[in-house]
C-alpha cells in the first residue's frame, strides 16, 4: 500500500531544488509552504482528517485552484496560479508535464514576513492610517463577494457554537467550569440574536466570505493591505454573514489591546456598508471568534506553553465580550480647530460595548448626504443653514438608532449653539440613556493656526469659517470644558478621565 505522505515528501524535495538554494519550510496542519528567494509554492499535505480530504493528487489539485480562484478576489497579483506536478514514463518528475498527475502547488509571489500585519502589530508600526484603509478594502470585499439569500443564517452561527463547545469541553488546557460558563452565556445570546441573523441573511447579509480574516492572513502587499490565504477548503464555513467576516478582525485587534484601531476599523467599515443596525451583533460575533481562536489555540497547546496561555486568554475574552454594558451617548463640541475629531477616535473604543461607539461626525456626515468622499472640498453652498440643520437632524436621528439598539455613540460636531446642544442631549434623555457632553475649549489664535495647517482632512473649515464661528460664539455652554491647547494625546487623556469621574 502507498503512503501519500512518503510520496508527497519526494515532490517536496524536487520542488525545492527548482526554487534553489536557501528554501525554507513551513508547516500548518493542512499545508506545507516552501519559501524561495522571490517565488513561494504551497502543497496541501497528504492527509485525510475530519474536516478535509487531501489523500488524492486530484483533491490537491482541486483545492488549489479553488484557492486560487478565491484569493485572486482580494490579492489577484500576489496568486500566480496552479502548478502541477506530473511523473513522466521514466519515472521523472516535472511541472505542468505531460505525465500523470503526482501533486500540484499554489504559486505566489515572495513578500517580506515583516509585511504581515500581526508583525506590524507586535512592533507597534500597525498605523491608524494602515486600518482606515483596510476597512474600506474589506467593505469593499464584502460588497463585491457572492451573496445568498439564507432564512436560516442564524442556524449558520448556531452550528460554529456547537462546535465551539465540543471543542472547548474536551480541551485539558482550559477551566472546564469557564468553559461551562461561557458555552451556558453564549446559547443564551444566541436565544437573543439568531432572530435578526436570520433576517439579515434573508435580506443578502451572508457572503462567501474571506472566513478566516486575521492580522496574520493580511500583508502590505505593493502599497495596499491585503487580504490573502482565505478559507477555501469549506465553503459552508466561509458562507457567513459579512460582519461575522469582520468580527474575526476586529477581535484580533482587540485581543492585541489595539483597541482604537478595533473601533476605527469599525467605523471605516460602517462609513462604506450601512450596517449600523446590527451593531449590537458584533460583541457576540467577536467573542465567537474569540472562542473559535481559544480551542485553535489549545489544540496546540500540547508543548507550547503560550499557545496555553493565548487558549485561556482568548476564552476570557469570549466570556467579556459577552457581559452586558449599558449605552451612552457622548457629544464633543467645539469651534473648527479644537481638535474634536482626534479626541472622538481616542475615547471611542471606550464608549459602551466592544468595540466600542459608533462615532458620527458631522463632517462624514454632511459629505456622505451629498455624495462626495471624504476627502473632497465641498462648494460653499454645502454649508448653508438648512444643510446644516439637516447634518445636525441626521446625527440625532442616527444616535437614536444606535443608542436603541444597545449599542454607544460618540456625537462630534461643532455644537456651537445652545439648540444644537439641547437636541443632542434630548437623544439620550428621550430614552433615559445616559449622556455626556464635553465643550473642547482654546484660544482663537492657535485655533486659526492649526485650521490654516490642515492637509487632506475631512473638515473644509478654513479660518474665514473659524472667524465666523469665534465672532458668533457659542452662547451659554452647559457642557464641562476641558482645555484643548495642549497635545492632543494629553487632552484625549482629559476628556477620557472627564467620562470616567462623571461615570
Amino acid at each position: 500500500m502507498s503512503d501519500p505522505e512518503a510520496e508527497q515528501a519526494v515532490v517536496i524535495d524536487f520542488l525545492k531544488k527548482l526554487l534553489g538554494p536557501d528554501v525554507s519550510e513551513q508547516r500548518t496542519h493542512i499545508s506545507v509552504i516552501l519559501l524561495g528567494r522571490n517565488t513561494v509554492w504551497k502543497l496541501k499535505r497528504a492527509v485525510k482528517l475530519p474536516y478535509v480530504d487531501f489523500s488524492t493528487a486530484g483533491a490537491r489539485l482541486d483545492d488549489c485552484d479553488r484557492e486560487v480562484a478565491l484569493n485572486r478576489r482580494t490579492a489577484a497579483t500576489l496568486y500566480h496560479g496552479v502548478r502541477r506536478v506530473t511523473r513522466a514514463g521514466d519515472g521523472r518528475l516535472a511541472l505542468d508535464g505531460e505525465g500523470a498527475l503526482v501533486d500540484a502547488a499554489v504559486e505566489m509571489a515572495r513578500f517580506p514576513s515583516d509585511a504581515l500585519l500581526d508583525r506590524m502589530a507586535a512592533r507597534g508600526d500597525l498605523t491608524a492610517a494602515v486600518i482606515s484603509r483596510l476597512a474600506l478594502v474589506v467593505a469593499d470585499f464584502h460588497q463585491n463577494a457572492n451573496s445568498v439569500v439564507d432564512r436560516n443564517a442564524g442556524g449558520r452561527i448556531g452550528r460554529v457554537i456547537d462546535g465551539n463547545a465540543r471543542l472547548l469541553r474536551t480541551s485539558d488546557v482550559l477551566d472546564p467550569e469557564e468553559v461551562a460558563r461561557y458555552c451556558a452565556d453564549c446559547d443564551v445570546a444566541y436565544e437573543r440574536f439568531s432572530g435578526m441573523l436570520d433576517r439579515r441573511g434573508e435580506a443578502g447579509a451572508v457572503i462567501r466570505g474571506h472566513g478566516d480574516l486575521h492580522l496574520q492572513n493580511i500583508c502590505m502587499w505593493r502599497g495596499e493591505p491585503t487580504l490573502f490565504d482565505c478559507l477555501e477548503f469549506d465553503d459552508e464555513l466561509a458562507t457567513i454573514d459579512r460582519l461575522y467576516d469582520l468580527a474575526f478582525l476586529l477581535m484580533d485587534l482587540w485581543r492585541r489591546e489595539l483597541r482604537s484601531h478595533a473601533n476605527l476599523a469599525l467605523n471605516r467599515y460602517l462609513d462604506r456598508i450601512d450596517d449600523e443596525s446590527a451593531l449590537p451583533l458584533l460583541p457576540f460575533l467577536m467573542s465567537i471568534r474569540a472562542a473559535v481562536r481559544a480551542h485553535v489555540a489549545a489544540g496546540q497547546a500540547q508543548a507550547d506553553d503560550r499557545k496555553a496561555r493565548e487558549a485561556r486568554d482568548c476564552l476570557s475574552l469570549a466570556r467579556r465580550l459577552l457581559e452586558p454594558v449599558a449605552p451612552k451617548l457622548v457629544a464633543i463640541g467645539g469651534f473648527s480647530g479644537s481638535g474634536k475629531s482626534t479626541v472622538a477616535a481616542a475615547i471611542a473604543h471606550d464608549v459602551g460595548q466592544a468595540p466600542g461607539a459608533r462615532i458620527l461626525g458631522s463632517d462624514r456626515i454632511r459629505k456622505a448626504m451629498l455624495g462626495v468622499a471624504p476627502d473632497q472640498k465641498l462648494p460653499q453652498e454645502a454649508y448653508r443653514a438648512d444643510v446644516t440643520s439637516r447634518v445636525y437632524q441626521e446625527i440625532c436621528e442616527r444616535a437614536g438608532s444606535v443608542l436603541r439598539s444597545g449599542h454607544g455613540v460618540v456625537a462630534e460636531a461643532t455644537f456651537s449653539t445652545p439648540v444644537e446642544r439641547s437636541r443632542i442631549e434630548q437623544v439620550a434623555s428621550a430614552s433615559s440613556y445616559d449622556f455626556r457632553g464635553v465643550w473642547l475649549d482654546a484660544a482663537g489664535e492657535l485655533l486659526a493656526s492649526r485650521v490654516s495647517r490642515r492637509t487632506g482632512d475631512v473638515s473644509d473649515a478654513d479660518v474665514s469659517v473659524l472667524a465666523v464661528q469665534l465672532r458668533k460664539g457659542a452662547g451659554e455652554i452647559g457642557w464641562p470644558k476641558v482645555e484643548a491647547s495642549g497635545d492632543a494625546l494629553d487632552v484625549s487623556k482629559r476628556v477620557a478621565g472627564l467620562l470616567c469621574r462623571s461615570a
